[in-house]
């Protein structure tokens, strides 16, 4: 079982949106949760092309996502919205498979044009799949450098990133303590 899963919605081989995630993931293991990394990539494109929510790898991805005590999802913004490939997964899924499930939401993209994407495009779908949506983080391009270990270079981008991403551990970890029954 993993405490926090990371799906990444990026189709390119080395992309800005995978390299804040996995820094995101390395954060998340300095405070000791496990983390899973799931990559569209990684996903065979006869299960997603053809529908396939019954196979094996989906009902994998289903079970670690429906085992997790949180969930970011990550995408580039293509053409105003999040990317296709990231849709056909979602769409693949089970329609309750983040329920009661914090989810940090994140983009990237090259302009300032596209921040409503967050908005108005990945978090509803997160909540139509149940998700509890917490604010989300936009990134402009050129505030990653996917050359370096750590990729966001604008260090008031840092700062907001950490901040959420706290916030998040916070959820997570306050749906942890069960409250006895009276």
């Amino acid at each position: 079982m993993s405490e926090i899963v990371i799906i990444s919605g990026s189709p390119s081989e080395f992309s800005r949106s995978d390299q804040v995630l996995k820094y995101l993931g390395t954060l998340l293991k300095r405070e000791h949760f496990s983390v899973t990394h799931i990559s569209v990539k990684d996903v065979p494109y006869e299960d997603l092309f053809l529908g396939k929510y019954d196979s094996p790898a989906i009902k994998e991805i289903a079970t670690l996502i429906q085992d997790a005590k949180g969930v970011i999802v990550g995408s580039p913004v293509y053409k105003g919205a999040y990317s296709g490939v990231l849709k056909t997964l979602l769409d693949v899924l089970p329609q309750d498979v983040l329920q009661h499930t914090p989810v940090l939401p994140l983009m990237t993209g090259g302009s300032m044009s596209h921040l409503l994407a967050l908005e108005y495009t990945l978090k509803p779908v997160l909540a139509t799949l149940k998700g509890h949506n917490l604010k989300g983080l936009y990134l402009l391009d050129s505030q990653i450098d996917k050359q370096k270990e750590t990729p966001i270079i604008d260090d008031g981008v840092l700062e907001r990133t950490k901040k959420q991403l706290y916030y998040f551990t916070d959820l997570v970890n306050s749906q942890s303590v069960v409250v006895p029954s009276v």
